[in-house]
């Protein structure tokens, strides 16, 4: 498939959905979690992912405990302040469940107005500028990161420039492996998770994710010739070493995280395209996940 994807133009759009969110963030930082709060972040998916990363950002910035959770797995008995959920659609099963479950403040981020998560939540952020039309997420899982970064008092058009850059680089050599293994650290282990999942469900290819130093207890062993090893922020001069040192291919970048995010999103897409299969709607999967009663 070679033809052009929604989320190529989705994915090429991100340096300006970036700019948007940095606008629109002090509107609603009243509805997000208070310094001190005790919090659950919660989501599915790519939305669970991103919960990940900003939850370890907001406990090292010193905002609170700050505990994350898939959204069917939530500790009922687990006592909090607020509780924060990520949902592009706003009718993930999961998610709409838990918010009608729970007493606790909640604020929910969406694309979409007027959903059931939105008659739930007690507060709702609404980014309908960063919706998609991929079942993809890609802009919108960076958006909704991006727009509690904000919060937690990152600048984010200072990383702009780093969201073109990674669009603007050469991918060619990553796109020709046949295995990625994506690590990280604190927050960005959320990202390497992401990035396997969008590698994962755009081309059935074959993608895993570690925290970086447990890549050592295990599945180092899979490291070989192309094949290749890709880190989010910085790991251990020793543990790139001994990555190189198989002979796969090692990336890395000086980039934000969150832009280089964006190199694997394309490096995704791209391996769908030469697999030929059709990225925009990847086999067995939906925009929203429904599940039956």
């Amino acid at each position: 498939m070679t033809t052009a994807l929604h989320a190529d133009a989705e994915i090429a759009s991100q340096p300006q959905i970036w700019r948007q969110v940095a606008d629109f963030a002090p509107s609603v930082f009243g509805k997000l979690p208070q310094k001190g709060e005790r919090v659950a972040v919660v989501g599915c998916g790519s939305s669970w992912f991103m919960s990940m990363a900003y939850a370890s950002l907001r406990e090292a910035a010193g905002h609170g405990e700050t505990d994350v959770y898939a959204g069917s797995e939530f500790n009922y008995d687990r006592k909090y302040d607020r509780v924060v959920s990520i949902s592009r659609s706003g009718t993930t099963s999961e998610i709409v469940e838990l918010l009608g479950k729970i007493k606790t403040p909640s604020v929910v981020l969406t694309a979409i107005h007027n959903s059931p998560v939105e008659d739930r939540a007690t507060e709702t952020i609404i980014m309908d500028f960063a919706d998609e039309q991929s079942v993809l997420q890609t802009r919108w899982a960076t958006a909704a990161l991006g727009l509690l970064r904000a919060h937690l008092g990152f600048d984010l058009n200072s990383i702009v420039k780093d969201a073109e850059a990674a669009l603007a680089s050469d991918i060619s050599d990553l796109v020709e492996v046949e295995q990625i293994s994506f690590l990280g650290r604190g927050w960005t282990i959320g990202l390497a998770h992401e990035a396997a999942l969008k590698t994962r469900e755009s081309s059935q290819f074959w993608a895993e994710a570690y925290p970086a130093l447990d890549y050592r207890h295990g599945p180092l062993s899979i490291s070989q010739p192309g094949r290749a090893v890709w880190a989010f922020g910085d790991i251990p001069a020793d543990l790139v070493r001994d990555i190189k040192s198989t002979g796969a291919l090692f990336e890395s970048s000086t980039l934000d995280p969150m832009a280089h995010l964006i190199r694997a999103q394309r490096v995704a897409i791209a391996i769908a395209k030469k697999r030929g299969v059709d990225a925009d709607n990847p086999r067995g999967l939906a925009r929203s996940i429904i599940l039956d009663k």
